[in-house]
């Protein structure tokens, strides 16, 4: 898309020189972490206020102007990446507006990071518990447009489960502010839904306000080996209902990846003497202080004797406890240092699915892969397997590269044929579009291609993404 210089110069008066990326700072803004699809724009703006990215959408709707919205750029699916719109990144809108203890709420910019959302709910005494990787870089724009996941999904809920307001930008410039702290309003329908997981397709996300809960006074954090998926299933059953539901992560690792970290990321130690085909990394919190480690180590020996786990450990505090994250949150950068292509799939099944899924899509790998390594890992608390295919150790790349789609397809048929979802919490963007048109049945696709055209019939919010 060209911009004349009369449109360019009308929207970089909108924010003055500080919002203007100029070419020789645009490379961050337009590769991505897999460096998968390269971008392009003509011109890269930073509002620094809701009245700002008003007034740009307003400019572009009016010439037809596509846009492509981004928060800090960690997005998996390309959703971020422009090819050819204008692109607007959120990094200047990043004021904490009102943080409530009583009402256990805080509101903040699309642009404020995770890490200052849950450091600002701390200093009120409060837990705002989304965590994910990039919980440093990741705004809370883009954790709100793709519905972002985590560990702690479990006990807390995704990021549907912890909006209540929402302000965003439509596509036609206006400003919708339903940005209210309330827990029951019954007028309607709820429209911030549209929002969430919408992937900046029908508006611009500028500001939320999200729920925060209690700190927690006590948390234990455990690693267990367990003899296989089933019997990880059946631990999380288990440790359930022995805390009345106080587990807040439950982390499901095969062997092969502790393996592949041990491998690639120094400093890294193994946490028990005897190796096991696979591990769960489980944290529990309550709000009383003292009491919970005994009790949970009470509830492992029970597991124990039931043959659920053959070894556990538990960390003696909070150094010990980033030690024992440290195994699972370098799973995916131990990935990227392995030479050989891969095939990362994000998906979902119902929890009590997940030992089947796995089995049929090892059986799956073996056939049309001989030699490739699965990298098996992810969230067994809420379904969510991150499943991730490495091709053959120190052997030519060729001949697995050429079947990265059709093994990934194949994956995906047995996610569907498991009642799952082929994106659990990283979205579609442009990787899964495709896809998503033979995955969805007629009727869900015409209702969301109605929902686009009555908010941008002219199609200019992150056009090419998701829809």
């Amino acid at each position: 898309m060209k911009l004349s210089d009369q449109q360019k110069s009308a929207l970089t008066d909108i924010t003055g020189p500080k919002g203007v990326i100029i070419d020789a700072d645009s490379a961050p803004y337009l590769t991505e972490w897999r460096d998968r699809w390269p971008g392009k724009t003509p011109l890269i703006l930073a509002p620094a206020t809701t009245g700002e990215v008003s007034k740009i959408v307003g400019q572009c709707h009016d010439h037809g102007i596509g846009i492509t919205p981004q928060g800090g750029n960690t997005g998996l699916v390309g959703g971020q990446i422009p090819h050819g719109e204008i692109l607007i990144t959120c990094k200047r809108l990043n004021q904490i507006r009102e943080v409530s203890a009583l009402n256990n709420t805080i509101s903040v910019d699309a642009g404020v990071t995770l890490t200052q959302a849950q450091s600002a709910a701390k200093n009120a005494d409060r837990l705002f518990p989304l965590s994910i990787g990039s919980e440093g870089s990741c705004q809370v724009g883009g954790a709100i447009s793709t519905n972002a996941g985590g560990v702690n999904v479990i006990r807390y809920g995704n990021m549907r489960d912890l909006v209540l307001g929402i302000e965003a930008v439509l596509p036609n410039g206006d400003i919708w502010n339903g940005l209210n702290a309330l827990r029951k309003n019954n007028t309607g329908y709820d429209l911030k839904h549209l929002f969430i997981g919408g992937e900046g397709t029908l508006g611009i996300v500028t500001g939320a306000t999200l729920k925060v809960f209690p700190r927690p006074q006590e948390t234990v954090t455990a690693f267990a080996a367990v003899p296989d998926p089933q019997a990880a299933v059946d631990l999380l059953s288990h440790m359930q209902d022995a805390t009345g539901g106080l587990a807040t992560s439950f982390e499901l690792m095969s062997d092969f990846m502790v393996d592949l970290v041990m491998q690639n990321i120094s400093g890294m130690r193994r946490l028990l003497a005897d190796r096991s085909a696979w591990y769960v990394l489980m944290e529990f919190s309550t709000g009383r202080a003292g009491g919970l480690k005994a009790s949970v180590e009470s509830i492992l020996s029970g597991a124990y004797e039931r043959g659920l786990i053959s070894d556990a450990t538990i960390a003696e505090n909070g150094t010990q406890a980033d030690q024992f994250w440290a195994l699972r949150h370098n799973a995916a950068p131990a990935m990227a240092k392995d030479p050989a292509r891969s095939v990362k799939c994000d998906i979902s099944v119902p929890i009590h699915r997940v030992p089947g899924f796995l089995d049929a899509a090892d059986e799956r790998v073996k056939q049309q892969a001989p030699g490739a390594r699965i990298v098996a890992f992810g969230h067994i608390g809420d379904g969510n397997i991150h499943y991730d295919v490495l091709g053959p150790e120190n052997q030519d790349q060729s001949g697995f590269t050429k079947i990265r789609s059709t093994l990934e397809l194949s994956i995906h048929d047995i996610v569907v044929a498991y009642e799952g979802s082929i994106s659990a919490e990283h979205g579609i963007g442009v990787l899964k579009r495709d896809e998503l048109k033979t995955r969805k049945s007629p009727v869900e696709l015409a209702m969301m291609q109605a929902v686009k055209q009555a908010l941008d019939p002219k199609g200019i919010m992150n056009p090419g993404k998701l829809l």
